[in-house]
């Protein structure tokens, strides 16, 4: 799929969800990464540049320890904000950059380490924000994953009464109990 179709079909799936400037693509990505994540994002940053995408760079810019909490915060603030399409957080592993992005309301945060689970994110989940470790993804898979999470459409359907449920538990109005089943009591 080439970029003009990528970027078609985001702003398809994201239309009136992002403020619209008339400048720049119309893809823009938010990117982040912790310390241990720096070089895997640099990497990334030049190969979505080299393909016309406008990044956000949300940090870090170099190799001193930071916080991973407040990069994945940083760029799912970006995303819900409607200042980028997407984003993407690099971290050592991408489990605690997964579990800190998820907790801002409207991100459906995925760590992925191949493309089945790249897939699934986008086409079953509608993830918004992409989380890859660096100390599990060889640099040249990771682009590749990356390519391939943005080209991939959300595919609809049954799925999204399932979307939407993940993001009502965000706003708090979906109670769980009330759809469990009379279980016997013991």
């Amino acid at each position: 799929m080439r970029l003009d179709e990528i970027q078609e079909q985001l702003r398809a799936q994201r239309r009136g969800a992002r403020r619209r400037t008339g400048k720049g693509p119309d893809l823009c990505v938010a990117l982040g990464s912790d310390h241990g994540g720096f070089e895997l994002k640099e990497r990334l940053r030049a190969a979505l540049v080299a393909r016309g995408i406008a990044i956000e760079d949300c940090g870090t810019h170099d190799t001193r320890a930071v916080d991973y909490p407040d990069i994945a915060v940083a760029v799912a603030r970006r995303v819900t904000s409607g200042a980028c399409s997407c984003g993407i957080v690099v971290d050592g592993i991408g489990i605690g950059s997964c579990m800190a992005a998820n907790k801002v309301e409207g991100i459906r945060a995925a760590t992925c380490h191949d493309e089945m689970t790249v897939r699934n994110s986008r086409e079953h989940n509608d993830a918004n924000v992409l989380v890859l470790g660096s100390r599990v993804l060889h640099p040249g898979f990771a682009k590749r994953l990356v390519f391939l999470w943005l080209r991939t459409p959300f595919s609809g359907g049954r799925h999204a009464l399932r979307v939407a449920k993940i993001d009502a538990l965000d706003r708090g109005r979906h109670d769980a109990r009330a759809r469990e089943p009379d279980r016997p009591q013991t």
